[in-house]
């Protein structure tokens, strides 16, 4: 038996033995067999069988790579619409809903019968048309916030400009207000020192008036005798 044959026939067997681990839920017991049997045959089928036990494990990225693999070398086109199929699924998964779309779009022209396909189909352009909604809206609250918190700054701006040119007036005009009563008080005491020196000059003439009176009459004034006792 050529050598050939030999790894033909273990891989087939290491195949079955996973799709039997499969079929009991054990699936990373079926993923060790499929990638045993992946060693002895690049055959599209352990691909795509490989790839079924890594999706039912939650690891999408490394079975989309497998579901790939699976199409690009597929001839088969039932397995090639199958591996498209569950790549839809996968990419579905991870809310790659255009890829996702692209995938079973694939699967369809492969396979235009197939009702699941068709089903997750429009079940993928829903979500995606709701994705698209959702990031426009996304957008939008964005812009919009965005649109708020330059409008606030502008309005902060104008009105630290408007305090700034009202603090920069009223301190002119405290100035304005202190030159102008320093003027008024260097005009002040020149006329007050003027009234102040005629009226203090009546002030001593008139003493001086009241003085000379009373040395005249002072002058004529007989004074009285001493009274007996």
């Amino acid at each position: 038996m050529s050598s050939f044959k030999m790894h033909a026939q273990t891989s087939h067997r290491l195949l079955r033995s996973g799709d039997k681990f499969y079929l009991q839920d054990k699936f990373k017991t079926a993923e060790e067999e499929y990638r045993k049997a992946l060693e002895k045959e690049t055959e599209p089928s352990i691909q795509y069988n490989l790839g079924n036990s890594i999706y039912k494990q939650n690891r999408m990225e490394e079975a989309i790579e497998k579901y790939e693999a699976a199409v690009n070398s597929a001839s088969n086109e039932n397995l090639k619409s199958k591996a498209y199929h569950n790549l839809g699924n996968a990419y579905y998964h991870n809310k790659d809903y255009k890829k996702s779309i692209e995938a079973y779009q694939q699967s369809l022209l492969l396979n235009p019968s197939d009702i699941q396909t068709k089903e997750n189909l429009v079940m993928a352009q829903k979500e995606m048309r709701m994705q698209q909604q959702q990031q426009q809206q996304n957008q939008d609250d964005k812009n919009k916030e965005n649109q708020d918190q330059q409008q606030n700054q502008q309005q902060d701006q104008q009105q630290n400009e408007d305090n700034q040119n009202q603090q920069q007036n009223e301190q002119q005009e405290q100035q304005q207000n202190q030159q102008q009563q320093q003027e008024k008080n260097k005009e002040q005491p020149n006329d007050l020192t003027k009234r102040e020196a005629e009226k203090l000059l009546d002030i001593m003439d008139q003493e001086e008036q009241k003085v000379q009176e009373k040395l005249q009459k002072g002058n004529n004034t007989v004074v009285p005798n001493g009274k007996d006792w």
